[in-house]
Parts: C-alpha cells; sequence; structure tokens
C-alpha cells in the first residue's frame, strides 16, 4: 500500500498504564521492587510531536541486527533532525526504505543484518530521509489464531 498523504498521529483520550518505581531486573529479582510508581500516557510516552509522528508496520527482515522484526510497528518522528546510527525510514530513488543512517565523508544507508548483501547507496541516486525512528513496538506473545 503506498499512502500519497499520510496523516500525523492525533492525541485523544489518554491511556493510563501503571508504572513500578523500580526498573525491572533482568537478573535475581528483589522484593523491594513491589511498588507502583505512577500512571505512564502510553501516547504521550511515545509520542513528543503529534502531528509529525507516524506508525509504519515493519514488512522484511533487513534491520534484526537493531531488533527490528518483520511485523514490527514502528514510531517514526518527521520532525527530528538525522544523526550518525538513526535507523530512518528514507526514500530512494521514490521506493521506501528501512535502514541504519551513518553520516560523515559519505554519507550512507544500510540494512542491520549480518545475512543481507551489504548495501551500497549508489552515486546520484534520488534520497530522502523521511523521519527518524524513535520506537519499536515488538510483539513478544504470540496472536492465537
Amino acid at each position: 500500500m503506498i499512502v500519497r498523504n499520510p496523516k500525523g498521529v492525533v492525541l485523544g483520550d489518554e491511556l493510563l498504564v501503571p508504572m513500578f518505581a523500580h526498573a525491572i531486573c533482568a537478573g535475581f529479582p528483589s522484593p523491594a521492587d513491589d511498588f507502583l510508581e505512577d500512571a505512564v500516557d502510553v501516547a504521550r510516552l511515545l509520542i513528543t510531536n503529534a502531528p509529525a509522528t507516524f506508525l509504519w508496520r515493519v514488512d522484511g527482515a533487513s534491520m534484526t541486527g537493531v531488533g527490528i522484526f518483520d511485523r514490527d510497528i514502528l514510531v517514526v518522528d518527521r520532525s527530528l533532525e538525522p544523526r550518525d546510527g538513526d535507523v530512518v525510514v528514507a526514500i530512494v530513488d521514490g521506493e521506501r526504505s528501512l535502514k541504519r543512517l551513518t553520516l560523515g565523508a559519505r554519507p550512507n544507508l544500510a540494512f542491520a543484518n549480518s545475512r543481507m548483501p551489504v548495501y551500497e547507496l549508489p552515486d546520484l541516486v534520488d534520497v530522502e530521509i523521511w523521519g527518524v525512528v524513535t520506537w519499536n513496538l515488538h510483539r513478544l506473545r504470540a496472536i492465537r489464531r
């Protein structure tokens, strides 16, 4: 599907989700960490500039090296200035593509998957950095069908 005139995210009612006061331990748990801190508005956590923010569903496996997988949903902000190392939505010769941006003497866009061939950005190609990926929503539990 080609989106010609995408519209930014519209923030409506708050969606408050409880948040624990302490970070979760990925090793041995601490019994002192069972206290709720407050509620977090998920939309406001993910989105800092609603009119310039868009959601994109990933199709493919070219970015698994940075934790982006097929069917993930990305939060993309068009208002951000791209920085070296950012994952960006780029328009390369009219085709949308998800790549990691490398700035320097010769800026480049690259895949983040060692199983993919090295992507060389050809000279004299038309490139537009459409937006910067700020969040990745990755489902961990499979949907039963």
